[in-house]
Protein backbone atom coordinates (compact mmCIF):
# COMPACT_ATOMS: atom_id res chain seq x y z
CA UNK A 1 0.00 0.00 0.00
CA UNK A 2 1.13 3.86 -0.85
CA UNK A 3 1.76 5.98 1.92
CA UNK A 4 -1.13 7.85 0.87
CA UNK A 5 -3.05 4.78 1.93
CA UNK A 6 -2.05 3.97 4.82
CA UNK A 7 -2.22 6.99 5.98
CA UNK A 8 -6.18 7.25 4.79
CA UNK A 9 -6.92 4.34 6.59
CA UNK A 10 -5.49 5.30 9.99
CA UNK A 11 -7.55 8.26 9.77
CA UNK A 12 -10.26 6.00 9.23
CA UNK A 13 -10.08 3.72 11.97
CA UNK A 14 -8.80 6.87 13.96
CA UNK A 15 -13.25 8.03 13.33
CA UNK A 16 -14.32 4.66 13.73
CA UNK A 17 -12.98 4.09 16.91
CA UNK A 18 -14.40 7.22 17.94
CA UNK A 19 -17.62 6.72 16.09
CA UNK A 20 -18.49 2.82 18.19
CA UNK A 21 -20.28 4.58 21.05
CA UNK A 22 -22.82 6.38 18.43
CA UNK A 23 -22.96 3.39 16.34
CA UNK A 24 -23.80 1.14 19.00
CA UNK A 25 -26.40 4.20 20.47
CA UNK A 26 -27.92 4.17 16.88
CA UNK A 27 -28.25 0.79 16.17
CA UNK A 28 -30.76 0.16 18.76
CA UNK A 29 -33.14 1.98 16.15
CA UNK A 30 -35.07 -0.35 14.27
CA UNK A 31 -34.27 1.17 11.20
CA UNK A 32 -30.45 0.56 11.54
CA UNK A 33 -30.75 -2.57 13.45
CA UNK A 34 -29.77 -4.44 11.11
CA UNK A 35 -27.53 -2.13 8.54
CA UNK A 36 -25.09 -0.77 11.74
CA UNK A 37 -24.02 -4.01 13.02
CA UNK A 38 -23.62 -5.51 9.33
CA UNK A 39 -21.44 -2.75 7.86
CA UNK A 40 -20.29 -1.76 10.94
CA UNK A 41 -19.00 -4.81 13.25
CA UNK A 42 -19.68 -7.11 10.53
CA UNK A 43 -23.02 -8.84 12.32
CA UNK A 44 -23.94 -11.86 9.58
CA UNK A 45 -21.61 -10.03 7.01
CA UNK A 46 -20.01 -12.87 5.79
CA UNK A 47 -17.56 -12.21 2.53
CA UNK A 48 -18.80 -12.67 -1.01
CA UNK A 49 -17.25 -16.24 -2.47
CA UNK A 50 -14.30 -15.81 -4.47
CA UNK A 51 -14.00 -15.26 -8.55
CA UNK A 52 -17.63 -13.73 -8.88
CA UNK A 53 -19.29 -10.93 -10.21
CA UNK A 54 -19.85 -8.16 -7.81
CA UNK A 55 -21.98 -5.34 -8.09
CA UNK A 56 -22.61 -2.20 -5.91
CA UNK A 57 -25.32 0.40 -5.44
CA UNK A 58 -26.17 2.29 -3.05
CA UNK A 59 -29.95 2.55 -2.35
CA UNK A 60 -33.32 1.19 -4.02
CA UNK A 61 -33.40 3.45 -7.10
CA UNK A 62 -29.67 2.54 -8.62
CA UNK A 63 -30.31 -0.98 -7.11
CA UNK A 64 -33.51 -1.03 -9.37
CA UNK A 65 -31.64 0.77 -12.08
CA UNK A 66 -28.67 -2.34 -12.02
CA UNK A 67 -31.63 -5.44 -11.83
CA UNK A 68 -31.34 -5.98 -15.65
CA UNK A 69 -27.83 -6.05 -15.87
CA UNK A 70 -27.57 -8.18 -12.86
CA UNK A 71 -29.86 -10.80 -14.26
CA UNK A 72 -26.85 -11.80 -16.88
CA UNK A 73 -24.69 -12.83 -14.48
CA UNK A 74 -27.40 -14.67 -11.55
CA UNK A 75 -25.38 -17.36 -10.91
CA UNK A 76 -22.14 -15.68 -10.16
CA UNK A 77 -23.79 -12.46 -8.77
CA UNK A 78 -22.37 -10.32 -5.74
CA UNK A 79 -24.45 -7.87 -4.90
CA UNK A 80 -23.45 -5.32 -2.10
CA UNK A 81 -25.50 -2.22 -1.05
CA UNK A 82 -25.86 0.63 1.63
CA UNK A 83 -29.21 1.25 2.44
CA UNK A 84 -31.84 -0.51 4.44
CA UNK A 85 -34.17 -0.05 1.21
CA UNK A 86 -31.37 -0.81 -1.86
CA UNK A 87 -31.07 -4.05 0.84
CA UNK A 88 -34.42 -5.42 0.20
CA UNK A 89 -34.56 -4.48 -3.25
CA UNK A 90 -31.78 -6.13 -4.13
CA UNK A 91 -33.28 -9.42 -1.89
CA UNK A 92 -35.87 -9.57 -4.62
CA UNK A 93 -32.87 -10.25 -7.31
CA UNK A 94 -31.22 -12.67 -5.38
CA UNK A 95 -30.11 -14.14 -1.97
CA UNK A 96 -26.83 -13.48 -2.38
CA UNK A 97 -26.76 -9.92 -0.98
CA UNK A 98 -24.47 -7.69 1.42
CA UNK A 99 -24.07 -4.63 3.06
CA UNK A 100 -20.94 -2.67 2.13
CA UNK A 101 -18.62 -2.49 5.20
CA UNK A 102 -16.81 0.05 6.37
CA UNK A 103 -14.02 0.51 4.57
CA UNK A 104 -11.18 -0.33 6.99
CA UNK A 105 -12.76 -3.64 6.56
CA UNK A 106 -12.44 -3.93 3.24
CA UNK A 107 -8.65 -5.22 2.85
CA UNK A 108 -9.76 -8.56 4.93
CA UNK A 109 -13.33 -8.84 3.85
CA UNK A 110 -12.56 -8.66 0.45
CA UNK A 111 -12.17 -11.73 -2.03
CA UNK A 112 -10.91 -11.95 -5.48
CA UNK A 113 -13.36 -11.20 -7.99
CA UNK A 114 -13.60 -11.33 -11.58
CA UNK A 115 -15.16 -7.93 -12.22
CA UNK A 116 -16.24 -4.80 -9.41
CA UNK A 117 -18.94 -2.84 -11.16
CA UNK A 118 -20.07 0.39 -8.91
CA UNK A 119 -23.20 1.89 -9.96
CA UNK A 120 -22.67 6.03 -10.40
CA UNK A 121 -21.08 7.96 -7.77
CA UNK A 122 -20.34 5.43 -4.88
CA UNK A 123 -16.89 6.22 -4.98
CA UNK A 124 -15.18 4.45 -2.18
CA UNK A 125 -11.37 4.89 -2.22
CA UNK A 126 -10.36 1.50 -0.67
CA UNK A 127 -13.59 -0.30 -2.37
CA UNK A 128 -11.67 -0.25 -5.87
CA UNK A 129 -8.34 -0.19 -4.44
CA UNK A 130 -8.88 -3.20 -2.95
CA UNK A 131 -11.09 -5.07 -5.56
CA UNK A 132 -8.35 -4.36 -8.01
CA UNK A 133 -5.39 -4.93 -5.63
CA UNK A 134 -7.08 -9.17 -5.49
CA UNK A 135 -7.37 -9.22 -9.26
CA UNK A 136 -11.02 -7.05 -10.20
CA UNK A 137 -10.97 -5.51 -13.47
CA UNK A 138 -12.96 -2.43 -11.89
CA UNK A 139 -15.67 -0.16 -13.64
CA UNK A 140 -17.87 2.62 -12.95
CA UNK A 141 -21.21 2.99 -14.64
CA UNK A 142 -24.13 5.26 -15.35
CA UNK A 143 -21.29 7.79 -13.86
CA UNK A 144 -22.40 11.24 -13.37
CA UNK A 145 -21.67 14.29 -11.84
CA UNK A 146 -24.13 16.76 -11.01
CA UNK A 147 -24.38 20.46 -11.13
CA UNK A 148 -24.53 21.22 -7.22
CA UNK A 149 -21.71 18.76 -6.48
CA UNK A 150 -19.65 19.67 -9.36
CA UNK A 151 -17.44 22.43 -7.28
CA UNK A 152 -17.41 20.24 -4.55
CA UNK A 153 -15.79 17.21 -6.15
CA UNK A 154 -13.20 19.65 -7.79
CA UNK A 155 -12.64 21.17 -4.09
CA UNK A 156 -11.00 17.49 -3.63
CA UNK A 157 -10.09 16.11 -6.89
CA UNK A 158 -7.04 15.43 -5.65
CA UNK A 159 -8.47 12.69 -3.60
CA UNK A 160 -10.69 11.54 -7.11
CA UNK A 161 -7.58 11.32 -9.05
CA UNK A 162 -6.48 8.90 -6.70
CA UNK A 163 -9.65 6.89 -6.58
CA UNK A 164 -10.11 6.98 -10.44
CA UNK A 165 -6.09 4.68 -10.38
CA UNK A 166 -8.15 2.49 -9.44
CA UNK A 167 -11.07 1.93 -11.95
CA UNK A 168 -10.31 0.35 -15.20
CA UNK A 169 -13.19 1.72 -17.11
CA UNK A 170 -15.79 4.33 -16.93
CA UNK A 171 -19.72 4.16 -18.58
CA UNK A 172 -20.49 8.07 -18.03
CA UNK A 173 -24.39 9.05 -18.55
CA UNK A 174 -23.19 12.28 -20.99
CA UNK A 175 -20.88 14.19 -22.35
CA UNK A 176 -21.01 17.06 -20.00
CA UNK A 177 -20.78 14.26 -17.15
CA UNK A 178 -17.37 12.66 -19.51
CA UNK A 179 -15.84 16.19 -18.99
CA UNK A 180 -16.13 16.69 -15.66
CA UNK A 181 -14.99 13.34 -14.81
CA UNK A 182 -12.07 13.18 -16.62
CA UNK A 183 -11.06 16.57 -14.73
CA UNK A 184 -11.57 14.42 -11.94
CA UNK A 185 -8.76 12.34 -13.37
CA UNK A 186 -11.16 9.53 -14.78
CA UNK A 187 -9.77 7.64 -18.27
CA UNK A 188 -11.40 5.48 -20.60
CA UNK A 189 -14.72 6.56 -20.52
CA UNK A 190 -17.29 5.64 -22.75
CA UNK A 191 -20.63 7.85 -23.02
CA UNK A 192 -23.91 5.42 -23.01
CA UNK A 193 -26.37 6.90 -21.68
CA UNK A 194 -28.22 6.70 -18.50
CA UNK A 195 -29.16 3.23 -17.93
CA UNK A 196 -31.99 3.61 -16.08
CA UNK A 197 -33.43 4.31 -19.98
CA UNK A 198 -32.96 0.70 -20.42
CA UNK A 199 -35.50 -0.03 -18.08
CA UNK A 200 -39.03 0.35 -18.35
CA UNK A 201 -41.00 0.26 -15.42
CA UNK A 202 -43.79 -2.66 -15.21
CA UNK A 203 -47.20 -3.00 -13.16
CA UNK A 204 -46.99 -5.83 -10.84
CA UNK A 205 -50.46 -5.20 -9.82
CA UNK A 206 -53.68 -4.10 -11.95
CA UNK A 207 -55.33 -1.56 -9.53
CA UNK A 208 -58.90 -0.06 -10.64
CA UNK A 209 -58.71 3.45 -11.64
CA UNK A 210 -61.28 5.69 -10.21
CA UNK A 211 -63.54 7.58 -12.15
CA UNK A 212 -62.01 10.58 -10.67
CA UNK A 213 -58.54 12.67 -11.15
CA UNK A 214 -55.86 10.92 -9.43
CA UNK A 215 -53.28 13.13 -8.29
CA UNK A 216 -50.16 11.37 -7.24
CA UNK A 217 -47.81 12.59 -4.81
CA UNK A 218 -44.79 10.65 -5.37
CA UNK A 219 -41.57 9.87 -3.12
CA UNK A 220 -42.38 13.09 -0.89
CA UNK A 221 -40.11 14.47 1.41
CA UNK A 222 -40.14 16.10 5.01
CA UNK A 223 -42.26 19.61 4.44
CA UNK A 224 -43.54 18.54 0.87
CA UNK A 225 -46.54 16.90 2.30
CA UNK A 226 -48.00 19.85 3.80
CA UNK A 227 -47.03 22.29 0.94
CA UNK A 228 -49.02 19.63 -1.33
CA UNK A 229 -52.22 19.80 1.21
CA UNK A 230 -51.90 22.66 1.50
CA UNK A 231 -52.33 23.26 -2.31
CA UNK A 232 -54.99 20.98 -2.61
CA UNK A 233 -58.78 21.16 -3.41
CA UNK A 234 -61.11 18.55 -3.24
CA UNK A 235 -62.78 19.49 -6.48
CA UNK A 236 -58.90 18.38 -8.22
CA UNK A 237 -59.50 15.19 -7.81
CA UNK A 238 -57.98 12.24 -5.38
CA UNK A 239 -54.84 13.02 -3.95
CA UNK A 240 -52.68 9.93 -2.81
CA UNK A 241 -49.71 10.49 -1.45
CA UNK A 242 -46.18 8.21 -1.28
CA UNK A 243 -43.86 9.33 1.15
CA UNK A 244 -40.27 8.20 0.30
CA UNK A 245 -39.07 6.79 3.33
CA UNK A 246 -40.97 3.95 5.23
CA UNK A 247 -40.12 5.52 8.57
CA UNK A 248 -42.14 8.71 8.01
CA UNK A 249 -45.62 7.01 7.59
CA UNK A 250 -46.59 7.65 11.20
CA UNK A 251 -45.50 11.12 10.78
CA UNK A 252 -47.47 11.98 7.67
CA UNK A 253 -50.42 10.06 9.17
CA UNK A 254 -51.02 13.03 11.33
CA UNK A 255 -50.20 15.68 9.43
CA UNK A 256 -53.23 14.45 6.74
CA UNK A 257 -55.90 13.78 9.79
CA UNK A 258 -54.57 17.66 11.42
CA UNK A 259 -55.37 18.84 7.72
CA UNK A 260 -58.60 17.46 7.54
CA UNK A 261 -59.97 18.39 10.78
CA UNK A 262 -63.38 20.37 10.30
CA UNK A 263 -62.85 19.56 6.18
CA UNK A 264 -65.32 17.42 4.54
CA UNK A 265 -62.43 15.82 3.15
CA UNK A 266 -62.43 11.83 3.34
CA UNK A 267 -58.96 9.93 4.28
CA UNK A 268 -57.33 6.59 4.55
CA UNK A 269 -54.49 4.65 5.02
CA UNK A 270 -53.94 2.10 2.35
CA UNK A 271 -52.67 -0.46 4.12
CA UNK A 272 -56.22 -0.44 6.21
CA UNK A 273 -58.49 -0.13 3.48
CA UNK A 274 -56.84 -0.87 -0.49
CA UNK A 275 -58.79 0.80 -2.22
CA UNK A 276 -58.94 4.80 -3.52
CA UNK A 277 -62.43 5.63 -2.36
CA UNK A 278 -61.24 8.55 -0.13
CA UNK A 279 -60.27 12.27 -1.28
CA UNK A 280 -57.27 11.56 0.28
CA UNK A 281 -54.98 8.24 0.29
CA UNK A 282 -51.60 7.25 2.27
CA UNK A 283 -49.92 5.18 0.57
CA UNK A 284 -48.01 3.70 3.71
CA UNK A 285 -46.82 0.09 1.16
CA UNK A 286 -43.67 0.33 -0.32
CA UNK A 287 -42.80 -1.39 -3.98
CA UNK A 288 -46.16 -0.78 -5.45
CA UNK A 289 -45.67 2.77 -6.83
CA UNK A 290 -45.56 2.24 -10.60
CA UNK A 291 -48.61 0.13 -10.26
CA UNK A 292 -50.05 3.22 -8.81
CA UNK A 293 -48.50 5.49 -11.81
CA UNK A 294 -50.48 3.85 -13.89
CA UNK A 295 -53.59 4.92 -12.26
CA UNK A 296 -52.89 8.26 -12.25
CA UNK A 297 -53.54 10.71 -13.82
CA UNK A 298 -50.97 13.62 -12.65
CA UNK A 299 -47.48 13.21 -10.84
CA UNK A 300 -45.94 15.71 -8.03
CA UNK A 301 -42.78 14.54 -7.78
CA UNK A 302 -40.90 14.99 -4.47
CA UNK A 303 -37.65 15.75 -3.40
CA UNK A 304 -37.05 18.83 -6.03
CA UNK A 305 -39.70 21.07 -3.29
CA UNK A 306 -37.04 20.97 -1.05
CA UNK A 307 -33.00 20.83 -1.75
CA UNK A 308 -33.19 16.98 -2.12
CA UNK A 309 -31.93 16.59 -6.04
CA UNK A 310 -35.78 15.26 -7.08
CA UNK A 311 -36.59 12.11 -8.20
CA UNK A 312 -36.78 9.67 -11.10
CA UNK A 313 -39.34 11.07 -13.90
CA UNK A 314 -38.89 8.28 -16.41
CA UNK A 315 -41.81 6.39 -14.47
CA UNK A 316 -44.45 8.84 -14.49
CA UNK A 317 -43.38 9.87 -18.00
CA UNK A 318 -43.45 6.20 -19.09
CA UNK A 319 -47.50 5.67 -18.37
CA UNK A 320 -48.20 9.39 -19.39
CA UNK A 321 -48.91 11.24 -15.91
CA UNK A 322 -48.68 14.86 -16.52
CA UNK A 323 -45.40 15.78 -14.22
CA UNK A 324 -45.12 18.50 -11.54
CA UNK A 325 -42.01 18.93 -9.92
CA UNK A 326 -40.33 21.58 -7.77
CA UNK A 327 -36.85 22.90 -9.70
CA UNK A 328 -34.41 21.28 -7.28
CA UNK A 329 -33.95 18.52 -10.04
CA UNK A 330 -29.90 18.58 -9.56
CA UNK A 331 -29.56 15.03 -9.03
CA UNK A 332 -32.05 14.06 -11.69
CA UNK A 333 -31.23 16.57 -14.52
CA UNK A 334 -30.13 13.80 -16.92
CA UNK A 335 -33.50 12.16 -16.50
CA UNK A 336 -35.56 14.92 -17.29
CA UNK A 337 -33.48 16.11 -20.63
CA UNK A 338 -34.84 12.67 -21.68
CA UNK A 339 -38.04 13.77 -21.28
CA UNK A 340 -40.58 16.67 -23.19
CA UNK A 341 -43.48 18.21 -21.66
CA UNK A 342 -42.99 18.56 -17.78
CA UNK A 343 -43.18 21.55 -15.61
CA UNK A 344 -40.52 22.71 -12.78
CA UNK A 345 -42.29 25.60 -10.43
CA UNK A 346 -41.73 27.37 -7.44
CA UNK A 347 -43.55 25.97 -4.77
CA UNK A 348 -45.59 28.64 -4.26
CA UNK A 349 -46.86 28.01 -8.12
CA UNK A 350 -48.02 24.31 -7.39
CA UNK A 351 -51.64 25.75 -6.36
CA UNK A 352 -52.09 27.60 -9.60
CA UNK A 353 -51.10 24.16 -11.50
CA UNK A 354 -53.21 21.50 -9.70
CA UNK A 355 -56.43 24.08 -10.61
CA UNK A 356 -54.86 24.23 -14.08
CA UNK A 357 -54.38 20.26 -14.73
CA UNK A 358 -56.77 19.48 -17.99
CA UNK A 359 -53.95 21.68 -19.86
CA UNK A 360 -51.01 20.41 -18.91
CA UNK A 361 -49.42 18.24 -21.28
CA UNK A 362 -48.36 14.78 -21.10
CA UNK A 363 -44.60 13.86 -21.05
CA UNK A 364 -42.97 12.10 -24.23
CA UNK A 365 -39.93 9.98 -23.63
CA UNK A 366 -37.26 11.31 -26.27
CA UNK A 367 -33.97 8.75 -25.42
CA UNK A 368 -33.49 5.66 -24.98
CA UNK A 369 -30.31 3.58 -22.97
CA UNK A 370 -28.74 0.46 -23.05
CA UNK A 371 -26.83 -1.78 -20.76
CA UNK A 372 -25.14 -3.73 -23.90
CA UNK A 373 -21.74 -1.70 -24.00
CA UNK A 374 -21.56 -2.77 -20.54
CA UNK A 375 -22.45 -6.43 -20.66
CA UNK A 376 -19.61 -6.41 -23.45
CA UNK A 377 -17.20 -5.52 -21.15
CA UNK A 378 -18.12 -7.45 -18.36
CA UNK A 379 -17.81 -10.23 -21.13
CA UNK A 380 -14.43 -9.24 -21.89
CA UNK A 381 -13.03 -10.12 -18.79
CA UNK A 382 -14.74 -13.77 -17.74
Amino acid sequence: MSLFSIFYYLVLSFIYILAIPYLIFKSRNSKYRQAIPAKFFLKDNVPFKENGIWFHSCSMGETKAIKPLIENYLENANISVITNTGFEEAKKISSNVRYLPFEIFLPFWVNKQKVLVVMEAELWYLLFLVAKKKGAKTLLINARISDKSYKSYKRFSFFYKKIFQNIDKVFAQSKVDKSRLEELGATNIEVIGNIKLAQLPKVNVNLEKPKQVIITAASTHENEEKLILDAFKKEQGKLIIVPRHPERFEKVDFLIREFIKEKNISYQRYSIKDDFDSDIILVDKMGILNDIYAISDVVILGGAFEKIGGHNPIEPAFFNCKIISGKNIFNQKSLFDCIKNYYLIENDELGEYLNNIKNLEKPILTKAGSIEPIIKEINRWL
